[in-house]
């Protein structure tokens, strides 16, 4: 017996590491988010979020088609209102830019898998994700309307409502108002635990949803805080939800670990504006590979326990392991 162990016999050729590999990204783990927006023959870039662009409904054809030919099998919405208002009315007008979205994927793609983030801070002007009364950010008013944005987006046609809010009781209102219109088929992708981060800032240029006043930490986790995920994760569960979320991922793969290992629901990571975007400013300054460094970062969410990854470098990804091929 050799007095220590080759563990590099298992690292010796690509095929070897293949043959051993634990963890291993594709396609169907990916939701590729996409904003869209009023008007015609719209595709401008963020400035903050490079490769990220505003599209309108009718540019939305060559978009699928581009991820159909990625095999890319499922898109998240976010829609940028054409006016905002205190009760937030177009998130759930029938002919709100995510219902026009909906429908026009839906008839470019039927099988492609529509997620709708549901809350309400693009379309006000205060940019909150509940109902504002006297300065403060309230739960059980919000609820409501919350629920309105789901269900118009389940008629629209959509496969999984997300909703982001964090307001308490959210997946109870939501699930009882669909369970009500007859969309009991529809889940719901809880951001189970979504932090009060500072990673959200490229997102909030996209969807012009900054907060006019105060944060969003009333209602948002404190990133310091573990055992808080677990209880909100177990109340979405006792609501109905079938899906939970973590968001951000990169600094919070222990919770991605944590919620994997105590629930047997899908996880879902949020690789956000923020991680998307250090990593394009450090990729075109020369400073880091980014392929190798994306790749590194999915396959870590991976490990930690995610299922599913909602990322803006899906396309770069499909890429990448088309080009691997």
């Amino acid at each position: 017996m050799e007095p220590f162990q080759r563990h590099r016999r298992l690292r010796k050729t690509a095929a070897m590491r293949s043959l051993v590999r634990e963890n291993i990204v594709t396609t169907d783990d990916l939701i590729y988010p996409i904003f869209v927006v009023h008007g015609n023959k719209q595709k401008n870039e963020v400035p903050s979020m490079p490769g990220v662009f505003h599209l309108s409904i009718d540019m939305l054809e060559a978009e699928v088609r581009e991820l159909e030919q990625l095999d890319i099998k499922s898109v998240i919405l976010f829609g940028l209102p054409a006016e905002k208002d205190y009760i937030s009315s177009e998130a759930y007008a029938a002919d709100g830019i995510v219902q026009q979205a909906i429908r026009r994927i839906k008839d470019l793609a039927p099988d492609m898998l529509v997620v709708t983030d549901v809350c309400l801070c693009q379309y006000n002007p205060l940019g909150h994700c509940g109902l504002v009364e006297d300065g403060y950010v309230t739960n059980d008013n919000s609820l409501e309307l919350i629920a309105k944005v789901a269900v118009s987006h389940a008629e629209a046609g959509a496969d999984i409502v997300a909703p982001s809010d964090m307001m308490d009781g959210r997946v109870y209102a939501i699930r009882n108002a669909l369970d009500d219109n007859g969309f009991v088929d529809v889940p719901i992708m809880s951001y189970a635990v979504k932090y009060a981060s500072a990673y959200y800032g490229p997102f909030r240029d996209a969807a012009d949803s900054k907060p006019q006043f105060g944060d969003r930490k009333t209602y948002q986790m404190d990133p310091a805080n573990v055992r808080e995920a677990i209880r909100e994760a177990q109340t979405d569960i006792e609501e109905g939800a079938d899906f939970l979320m973590v968001k951000p991922a990169l600094a919070y793969m222990d919770v991605i670990k944590e919620l994997k290992q105590s629930f047997d629901l899908p996880v879902a990571a949020y690789n956000v504006s923020g991680e998307y975007s250090m990593i394009k400013a450090a990729a075109q300054n020369g400073w880091i590979d980014e392929q190798a460094v994306v790749m590194e970062t999915m396959i870590g969410f991976k490990r930690s326990g995610a299922d599913i990854i909602l990322t803006y470098f899906a396309k770069d990804i499909a890429k990448w392991l088309k080009e691997s091929k």
